[in-house]
């Protein structure tokens, strides 16, 4: 197949420094910052290499990441040899990397700006370069990619200065009145050497299909002022447990990001195409709002007290699961719309590993556990002591109906699979949408027959015990005579299912087994036969099912032990590679910060 077609040599050229090789860098180098509409990828080299416009579920305009020729950057680095310090200003998602050459040093803030009333009505990026003591040569270069191969940026004149197109995208570059520009067709890039004291601001400004604001780099940086406070503002609504209470804030603090302030929808990701195992052919697109992903969002956000956010995705996902009704999908675009097919680029991807997608296969699949994640939604939303609407009411009515019936059929699991089976969370999915019913009933939030919705529960439960564990494993199964095992059954410790010897066995079994030093695989088979890396948030469950099951003192051990598996500023992925602690995955993976915070939850109650 012939390549797709490369863009000017000065924009396609890789970015070249100490921690790339080809021109890609580990996904453990990464730090995301965002404006509650889309996120960007900081390399630890000051590239941004990833960032959609106008929204995170957008085609990239910006995706070194998965395409370092065509994919376009944001670079800001030293002309010299260099390491770097990284942090995130306590309590914001501001990045400040510290760039250490032999002639001196310098700071850059990273920031996607946020206004006095919440996220701007366009994009503006904000880079402030701030010397600290001798002189340091640096480079900038803003250079759009194709998205994906689907446009030619270029630059166009104006009255007000040049301007960077893509497609219908138009930005816009700010920056100080000492820093030299020089541009081409398909970039703008300068250079400058910093002084003690000195403050130099590269900005980009970015709409779409509408007028552009061109803003001054003053204003720009001004705003970035602003955008810090905002952070320091929505941080201080909630405090964090003693124990690992950095961590559980810069989890709190990535969720925010993936929160799509527009809708209040919750992605489950803020990347697509990032390979969950380095052979390729397992790279999904995460941007979407998973219904699983929105539950475990929730039920953080309440134990926080964080209100306005769960009020928003509560809305967000009662309104968009009437409007496609009857049945509840899997998940949902940022915007309530229906997901998109599957839509495979001309891309190489990370590291070369494809394919580079938009879409998500998941979507269309019976997954019975969808009713569990709903049913407590609502539940974690009246116990905060708020009130159901009486079209509400009767929608949840009708899903507990279904689900009495429905669990009875094979479904394609937690883990989204393509074959079908009687898997044992899914069962339990139902169960707990079923007790959840009858509560909701019971405290007249729902009509219905909670009768019915009891006897069912006892049914399943049953079920699950008679058929779903086996003494050959001394454990519960994967699904009735598997002889199989999946992590997923730890989270029925905490729905209450079991918290006695039987779930003690299992999490025993499973560490046994999918067990890899503190990490987990997420199902048997999941390392030898599917070649993925550990699931992040199994490794979590393990945390809090030990505390569930009265194990506090392994629990707080594994707990110590996993949050160093966090990179420099505190990130998690989806996965992580078992021998090499390798970031696998799309990142920053929102289960995964959700499963760190309720463990730690767990452990501090």
């Amino acid at each position: 197949m012939c390549p797709a077609p490369e863009l000017d040599p000065d924009v396609s050229e890789p970015c070249k420094s100490f921690c790339r090789t080809d021109g890609f860098t580990d996904l453990r180098g990464y730090a995301p910052i965002g404006d509650g509409r889309t996120v960007a990828l900081v390399a630890q080299d000051g590239a941004i290499d990833w960032l959609p416009i106008p929204n995170l579920d957008s085609l990239p305009v910006f995706a070194a990441l998965v395409d370092r020729r065509n994919g376009g950057r944001l670079e800001l680095m030293p002309t010299v040899p260099f390491h770097t310090e990284r942090r995130y200003l306590p309590r914001t998602n501001v990045l400040q990397t510290t760039f250490v050459t032999d002639s001196g040093r310098v700071r850059v803030t990273d920031a996607l700006n946020i206004g006095f009333g919440g996220r701007l009505p366009w994009t503006e990026l904000a880079r402030r370069v701030e010397g600290i003591d001798g002189a340091v040569p640096m480079r900038w270069r803003v250079a759009p990619g194709t998205c994906f191969n689907s446009t030619s940026p270029w630059a166009r004149h104006t009255p007000h200065g040049p301007v960077l197109r893509a497609g219908t995208l138009n930005l816009g570059v700010c920056v100080s009145d000492e820093v030299s520009v020089d541009w081409t067709d398909q970039a703008a890039s300068g250079t400058f050497t910093t002084a003690p004291g000195a403050r130099q601001l590269i900005g980009v400004v970015a709409a779409e299909a509408e007028p552009l604001m061109l803003s001054r780099a003053d204003d720009i940086d001004d705003g970035l002022d602003t955008t810090i406070a905002f952070w320091e503002n929505w941080s201080n609504q909630f405090a964090c447990p003693d124990a690992w209470g950095e961590a559980v804030r810069r989890s709190a603090l990535l969720l925010k990001l993936l929160i799509f302030s527009p809708t209040g929808a919750i992605a489950a990701a803020a990347t697509t195409s990032l390979p969950e195992r380095i052979s390729g052919g397992k790279n999904w697109d995460y941007r979407y709002a998973w219904v699983r992903d929105t539950a475990y969002t929730l039920s953080a956000l309440r134990r926080f007290g964080i209100r306005e956010e769960t009020h928003a995705a509560v809305s967000w996902l009662l309104r968009t699961v009437r409007r496609h009704g009857p049945e509840v999908g899997v998940f949902y675009c940022l915007d309530g719309s229906s997901p998109p097919p599957v839509s495979h680029y001309e891309v190489a991807g990370w590291r070369g590993i494809g394919p580079v997608v938009t879409g998500n296969g998941a979507d269309g699949q019976l997954q019975l556990s969808i009713f569990a994640d709903l049913f407590d939604t609502v539940r974690l939303y009246v116990d905060s002591g708020h009130v159901l609407d009486t079209e509400t009411g009767h929608l949840l009515a009708g899903f507990a109906d279904r689900a009495c019936d429905a669990w009875r059929h094979q479904d394609a699991g937690m883990w989204e699979l393509r074959r079908t089976e009687h898997y044992t969370t899914s069962k339990l999915g139902c169960w707990q949408a079923l007790r959840c019913a009858v509560y909701l009933a019971e405290l007249g939030q729902i009509p219905g027959d909670p009768g019915r919705w009891a006897g069912e529960a006892d049914r399943i439960r049953d079920w699950v015990q008679r058929h779903c564990w086996s003494d050959q494993l001394g454990s519960y199964e994967w699904y009735p005579g598997s002889g199989k095992l999946d992590a997923s059954i730890l989270l029925h410790a905490g729905s209450g299912f079991d918290r006695g010897p039987r779930m003690s066995a299992t999490i025993d079994a499973l560490r046994r087994e999918l067990g890899c030093g503190p990490l987990l695989f997420r199902f048997s088979g999941a390392q030898e036969e599917e070649r993925e890396g550990a699931f992040v948030a199994c490794s979590f469950w393990v945390v809090s099912a030990l505390h569930h099951v009265g194990r506090r003192d392994e629990a707080k051990q594994l707990m110590t032990e996993l949050v160093e598996l966090t990179n420099d500023v505190g990130v998690l992925p989806e996965m992580i590679g078992a021998d090499d602690h390798a970031f696998l995955g799309n990142l920053p993976q929102g289960l995964s910060h959700l499963a760190l915070i309720g463990a730690a939850l767990d452990l501090s109650s």
